[in-house]
Parts: structure tokens; C-alpha cells; sequence
């Protein structure tokens, strides 16, 4: 082995035993559960409200700022939010050491530095939603710019930078990855390998890998979406071709059978929120 490959290997197992020692802090696992379910939480408004807009019983297309702001409005939704935003922060934490401590041994190799790169942009785009949550607890405001109008207003300033569309690009490029990657994840049902499910009998087992892929599949359809939305808005340089999720959302219930496409998608995004809780229950952590 070469002082290369020497050096590779010793970092990873350095990363290794980082990894292994921030497990054994006995506050990071259940704050990581707590997280994995309050970003469930989130995502099951989103998709209900989604539900009842399509079955005509009111509700509204949001994204996940707009979810929080809809839980405020709640009976018991200040407790409610603020519980949703402890386990917000417990998710940017965990998110955190993945991409720092590497617990689940991605290596430092180019796909495991692209992966941990993600974990660090999860964490971040979770912490700008942990911040808005605990805002709305203090009263300090509400949930701001959020869906098309928030997508919209910085996509018509990064158009503004010299060579935005190339930039505007880039993004709708690096969300339609992530939807791709979502498909593959839910067609391979590599987040099997995760969780431990063990507990349950063979029907129970068999019905939850069903759930879970169709939420992992339907995510990944909606941001195969809005990355298309994005790259649409490259080329014709116009921001209001930008979509977020609540736009994205409404742009299937205008097509042709769009409440069955709406309820497809909402359906599927709650089925997401399932497949979060039966993370934060099952996820296996290395070390812990």
C-alpha cells in the first residue's frame, strides 16, 4: 500500500473512532430519534393539508415552513412547535456528526466526502427550520417567505449575480439529484440496511417496506420536480418558473386528473412522515 492509500485508511479509521465515541454521549441517539420524528411530523402536515385540498375539504398547499406555521395555529400548537423544534435541532445535530464524526463510515473517499458534504447541507437547510419553529414559539415572528414566494425571490437574486442562470442551473440540477437518488434509495431499499426490524412479524415487516418506499419514491418524484422547475427557470431567466414544494404540489393538481395526482403525491409525502417515525424507532447506530 502506498503512503496514499496509507493515509486514507488511517483517516477513515480516525473517523471511525470519532464517530464511535460521539455514539457514546447518551443524549446525541435519542435527540437523533426525536429529530427523525419531528421531521416527520412536518412532512405528515404538508401531506395532509395536500389531502385535503385534493378531497375539497379545505387545506392548503405548504411547504415545510408553512407546515410549521399551520402547527402554531393548533389547538396546544406553541407546545406542540415547540417540541416539533427541540426535535428539529436533535436532527441538525445528528446531521452534524454524520458529516463531521462519520458514524456510519462513509470514509473520506469521493463519494463518501459528497455524502457527508449532504449531511452538511441538511443540517443547515434544518437549522434555518429549527430557527423559524422556536421564532414562532417566542412569538417573534412567523414563518416569513416560504414556498414559491421564498424560492422565487432568491432565485431572482442569484439570476442577478454574474452567471446566474449557470448558478440557478446548478441548484435545480443538484435538487433533481437528490429526487434521483431518493428513486434509487426507495428501488434498491438500501435504507433497509439501517434499521433493525426485528421486532416485528413478517406481515408487519413486509407492510412497513411498503409504506416506506412509496414515501422515499413520492419525495424523490416531488424533487425530481422541482428541479426541473429550476432548470426551467435557467434557461428562460425568469425566477417565477421556480416552484417550491407548495408550488410543485399545485402544479400536479392542475393537470389533467390532478386531484388523483394531488392525492397520489400527498399520500405519498404522508407515507414519508411514517417512513421518518419508523426511522427515529428502528434506525440502528453503530457504536451506540
Amino acid at each position: 500500500m502506498n503512503e496514499l492509500g496509507r493515509k486514507a485508511v488511517e483517516l477513515k479509521n480516525q473517523g471511525d473512532r470519532l464517530g464511535a465515541k460521539a455514539l457514546h454521549h447518551p443524549w446525541l441517539v435519542p435527540l437523533a430519534r426525536m429529530g427523525y420524528l419531528a421531521k416527520g411530523v412536518v412532512y405528515a402536515v404538508v401531506g395532509v393539508l395536500a389531502l385535503q385540498v385534493a378531497f375539497g375539504q379545505g387545506g392548503e398547499m405548504t411547504d415545510t415552513r408553512g407546515a410549521l406555521a399551520s402547527l402554531a395555529r393548533g389547538t396546544w400548537g406553541t407546545a406542540l412547535l415547540a417540541v416539533v423544534a427541540v426535535g428539529l435541532l436533535g436532527y441538525v445535530l445528528w446531521r452534524v456528526v454524520q458529516a463531521w464524526m462519520d458514524p456510519d463510515g462513509k470514509g473520506t473517499g469521493t463519494k463518501g466526502i459528497v455524502v457527508r458534504v449532504a449531511y452538511g447541507v441538511s443540517a443547515a437547510i434544518h437549522a434555518s427550520l429549527a430557527v423559524a419553529a422556536f421564532r414562532m414559539v417566542l412569538g417573534r415572528g412567523g414563518a416569513g417567505q416560504h414556498g414559491d414566494q421564498s424560492m422565487q425571490s432568491w432565485t431572482a437574486k442569484l439570476l442577478s449575480e454574474p452567471f446566474g442562470q449557470a448558478l440557478v442551473a446548478v441548484v435545480g440540477l443538484v435538487i433533481a439529484s437528490m429526487g434521483g437518488v431518493q428513486l434509487y434509495k426507495a428501488w434498491t431499499e438500501k435504507f433497509r440496511r439501517k434499521l433493525s426490524l426485528r421486532d416485528l412479524n413478517a406481515s408487519q415487516e413486509r407492510w412497513t417496506m411498503r409504506v416506506c418506499k412509496g414515501g422515499i419514491a413520492a419525495r424523490g418524484v416531488v424533487f425530481l420536480m422541482m428541479g426541473f422547475f429550476f432548470l426551467i427557470a435557467a434557461l428562460r431567466s425568469n425566477p417565477s418558473e421556480a416552484r417550491g414544494l407548495d408550488g410543485t404540489l399545485a402544479t400536479l393538481a392542475s393537470q389533467p386528473y390532478g386531484d388523483v395526482l394531488l392525492t397520489l403525491a400527498a399520500a405519498g409525502l404522508v407515507a414519508y412522515a411514517v417512513y421518518m417515525a419508523v426511522v427515529s424507532r428502528y434506525r440502528r447506530f453503530q457504536g451506540a
